[in-house]
């Protein structure tokens, strides 16, 4: 059984002769990694969701069955690194480097107050040149031989706060201010057309999300979600299922998620992601229990305790413990909760995946 067959066979809940493996790296582990097993370093791909769907060569060789797909920044507009080492996307957000990751520094759309303000707002064009390039080339080099994951994290909620600032927007929900609709539309609008796109180029899981949890509870009411972004989000979903009935819809939220599955299931969610370990309500025995006659199973390998602070043999035997929990349904990609962080030693990475490959 090759990746594909076995990554196809799971997302459909049919037996396989293991679980497939899907894990992404930040570049400081994929540079490690890279010089552990003696390949070349692949820079990240120049996109909001780079993580996701870069150095594929590599996690290949480890032993991911799926590549990752996602849109970039178009040719003609990368991303530019501005004075005082300020790097601006070409949605206009700007952040600044701290060496391991990138800060928020400025939010575009910090004044919004009208309906107007995002009319005047420049977008990005999701028709630009070059937006598809390196999708392209993916999927020509892996499509015949390993699953499919189209990347369109960020979906409303998180591109909304990256745009007005988070306390600003959670504010501006609550006060219903005229602006927070419109500039859900627009982002609705641009990231229903991603989705298409990229189903139509052949995925096999169209990863969606927005992180509607915190280590402890959700970041908003239910209400609140029900209003703004459940209806979108069914929208978004129906439109994807037009493309390709049998595309497979997953959801990506980190954070106590566990009281809004129900209302993604209601939808037409296929598969739930990342199942953050140490959340309140994510443990494996609770939400098979609750859902694992309803929804394939992705991530559950922790990355903020076991992968970086556990032993080989340790971090061994968890993962084939959850393993055998989100898998009993035979419904459940193996992969870390989040991406694999630098703190993560090589003989740490090697051992999940070690564990991950086990029959």
């Amino acid at each position: 059984m090759n990746s594909r067959e076995r990554f196809l066979k799971t997302i459909n809940r049919e037996a396989t002769d293991r679980s497939p493996i899907f894990a992404n790296f930040t570049p400081q582990v994929a540079e490690k990694m890279a010089k552990q097993i003696g390949v070349p370093y692949e820079e990240p791909l120049d996109s909001m969701l780079s993580t996701r769907a870069s150095h594929m060569d590599l996690l290949i060789k480890l032993g991911n069955d799926a590549v990752g797909i996602t849109y970039t920044a178009p040719i003609n507009w990368p991303t530019k690194t501005l004075e005082s080492g300020l790097i601006e996307n070409e949605w206009g957000m700007i952040f600044k480097s701290t060496g391991l990751y990138n800060e928020f520094h400025t939010y575009p759309l910090a004044h919004a107050e009208t309906a107007a303000d995002i009319e005047n707002y420049k977008f990005p064009d999701p028709f630009a040149e070059g937006r598809w390039d390196e999708a392209e080339k993916t999927i020509a080099k892996y499509g015949k031989t390993h699953g499919i994951i189209a990347d369109l994290e960020t979906t409303l909620f998180e591109t909304a706060w990256y745009l007005v600032g988070m306390e600003k927007f959670l504010m501006d929900l609550m006060m219903g201010t005229e602006y927070v609709n419109p500039l859900l539309d627009k982002i609705q609008e641009i990231h229903t057309y991603y989705g298409k796109k990229m189903i139509e180029m052949g995925a096999d899981v169209l990863w969606c999300g927005d992180d509607f949890g915190t280590q402890l509870s959700q970041i908003m009411d239910m209400d609140t979600f029900r209003t703004y972004f459940k209806p979108r989000i069914k929208e978004m979903f129906a439109e994807y299922k037009k493309v390709n009935p049998d595309v497979k819809l997953a959801w990506h939220s980190c954070g106590a998620f566990g009281p809004f599955v129900p209302e993604f299931i209601e939808i037409g969610l296929d598969i739930l992601n990342p199942l953050q370990p140490m959340a309140t309500g994510m443990d494996p025995e609770v939400l098979t229990e609750k859902f694992g006659n309803d929804v394939v199973f992705f991530g559950g390998i922790c990355v903020q305790d076991l992968l970086p602070n556990k032993t080989p043999a340790e971090i061994k035997a968890e993962v084939l413990r959850r393993k055998s929990i989100f898998g009993k349904n035979s419904g459940y990609i193996v992969a870390p909760a989040h991406n694999i962080q630098d703190d993560t030693s090589v003989e740490n990475v090697l051992a999940f995946f070690e564990a991950a490959k086990e029959l």
